[in-house]
């Protein structure tokens, strides 16, 4: 036997069950190799897995999604002595950095299964969601989430082509609303096809001004590619298209706005309306 196994069991002896057990020893090369391998697409989608830092994240991911492992500091572990995980290691700064994909590691490193979501789409026909068409950079793709998250919108539904929102980068640039958020990735057109009667809002330089028109409470926003927008298959299919004005109009300004600075303002829109529709 050995002294690890040895150490394993006598710790498994004495925790009671359902009691976090907390190994004090290096981060074996395996499971460096592991989170190493989880920032390529291909890994995440062969063990279903995917890797979250940093207190606030890990915070909102425990409560929600599975946890395989975590690797922590004495300093975070202090502050979370009962923790819904069986697999905990305790390391020091530096060894946390050995395993850490951040240039600065945040105290907690977490590898998380990747929830199985089945996606309903009867939830546009009463809430409003949002849907992403071949947006690519995974920072947007969780910038978008985070949005999603703190304006109460609950179902995001993207295009195969779009970034894997199990990325590392977009993991943590959706700062915990991974947690809250669905994300599904199917065929929009199909998608859309399936929808009868429901608003299906896009942004184009064609479109009317957001700001002028009256916006529902329900329905499908579209946010299309960085580079070139909303595909034309899906435009095609988009019965609501909007603008979003600069400011003062006529004036020389940016060609276009960021992909998640424009899914702010889009919201922004339709939450103002919302809120000012239950005050009349």
């Amino acid at each position: 036997m050995t002294d690890a196994l040895r150490l394993s069991r006598i710790i498994s002896y004495f925790c009671p069950p359902n009691i976090s057990k907390r190994y004090t020893m290096p981060i074996s090369k395996s499971r460096i190799k592991l989170i190493r391998s989880l920032e390529l697409k291909k890994y995440r989608k062969s063990e279903q897995l995917f890797v979250a830092e940093g207190p606030k994240l890990i915070d909102d991911l425990l409560n929600s999604v599975p946890c395989r492992f975590l690797i922590a500091t004495s300093a975070w572990l202090n502050e979370h002595p009962h923790l819904p995980v069986t697999d905990v290691t305790e390391v020091s700064e530096d060894e946390l950095s050995r395993a850490s994909l951040l240039k600065t590691p945040q105290q907690v490193l977490g590898v998380f299964e990747q929830p199985e979501r089945v996606p309903d789409t009867s939830v546009i026909t009463h809430s409003l969601c949002l849907a992403l068409d071949g947006v690519q950079d995974p920072g947007n793709l969780g910038t978008i989430i985070r949005l999603a998250d703190w304006f109460g919108i609950e179902h995001i539904f993207c295009s195969p082509d779009t970034a894997d929102i199990y990325n590392p980068k977009a993991v943590q640039a959706t700062m915990g609303g991974i947690a809250r958020v669905n994300v599904y990735y199917l065929p929009l057109p199909q998608l859309i096809q399936s929808l009868h009667n429901v608003p299906v809002y896009g942004t184009f330089l064609d479109g009317e001004n957001l700001y002028k028109r009256p916006l529902s409470d329900n329905g499908l926003i579209v946010m299309g590619n960085e580079g070139n927008g909303v595909s034309s298959e899906v435009e095609q299919l988009v019965n609501r298209k909007l603008y979003i004005p600069n400011y003062p109009t006529g004036r020389e300004t940016s060609e276009s706005l960021n992909v998640a600075m424009a899914t702010a303002v889009v919201c922004a829109e339709f939450r103002r309306q919302a809120a000012a529709s239950r005050q009349e």
